[in-house]
């Protein structure tokens, strides 16, 4: 059976690792400044941010709608015998509703919630893209990562507070305390949203390498096959401290660093680093 492996744009995956397992990508849209722009098509994240900055005015984004998934679905699927499709959380954004829509229309489209953003979705992309190579039913496929999701560690240690503030997701009194403070919250994702986690103080760098610890601190309970080292933008000198605390911290197999897309580095902007991966 031929299938092809599909995700939203927010899975933060490399054009790399994109070209080597054949996955087609479906953007979100990223509005800014009165313009709307296709998430890693028409624009990239430093784009983004210097429109951002140029307006003075956050950026917004919108889920793929019904007809976008029709149109990629139905293309594919005259070529492909199944889609595998995997949406960031249904929680976060109305892509998994608008699949599984055009999915129903069309059939044999297999829409998974990831319950989850970024590279956390692209965990599970990948995992499918093994599964369906080995010949496995994409039925099947779908079930084995819709129970396999939950073992997913999500979080991200957030630079500024600026681009949460602007977005109504944490108010102006308590960003500029943090500011003040050289505080960086941990943000993770459990159950589909997300929550706010321990408060760091200090230098980024300092933050970062206590945050790692801190989620790799009982390794017996890491699966150490794959982690994702994702950031919104961040300095060499940082991402290159952090993979070397990871390293000494868990034996992993495979250490991947990715750019988080527009649409995660619109809400959380720049300087946004963290570390995804399964639990056992």
């Amino acid at each position: 059976m031929r299938i092809r492996v599909t995700a939203d744009s927010t899975c933060d995956l490399t054009p790399e690792l994109i070209s080597k397992y054949g996955i087609t990508i479906t953007p979100l849209t990223v509005s800014c400044a009165g313009k709307s722009y296709k998430d890693g098509v028409d624009i990239t994240p430093d784009e983004l941010y210097e429109k951002i900055s140029a307006s003075g005015q956050l950026g917004s984004t919108a889920a793929v709608n019904i007809q976008e998934y029709l149109e990629v679905f139905g293309r594919i699927l005259k070529e492909c015998d199944a889609i595998i499709h995997f949406t960031i959380s249904a929680e976060m954004s109305s892509c998994y509703q608008n699949a599984c829509i055009a999915a129903e229309e069309l059939g044999h489209v297999y829409v998974i919630d990831s319950r989850n953003l970024s590279t956390g979705i692209a965990h599970l992309v990948l995992d499918a893209c093994d599964m369906a190579a080995a010949g496995m039913d994409p039925g099947e496929i779908q079930k084995q990562l819709e129970a396999k999701r939950d073992k997913l560690d999500v979080s991200f240690l957030v630079s500024t507070l600026d681009y949460l503030r602007k977005g109504g997701r944490c108010t102006a009194l308590a960003a500029l305390g943090a500011n003040l403070l050289k505080l960086h919250p941990c943000i993770y994702v459990k159950d589909g949203a997300m929550g706010v986690g321990r408060k760091y103080r200090g230098t980024m760098s300092h933050c970062l390498t206590e945050y790692v610890k801190d989620q790799l601190g009982d390794v017996s309970t890491v699966d150490t096959r794959r982690i994702f080292i994702t950031d919104s933008g961040i300095d060499e000198e940082i991402r290159e401290v952090v993979e070397k605390t990871v390293r000494e911290l868990a034996p992993f197999e495979e250490v991947l660093h990715t750019r988080a897309g527009c649409t995660v580095s619109c809400h959380c902007g720049p300087g946004t680093l963290g570390i995804l991966f399964y639990r056992k």
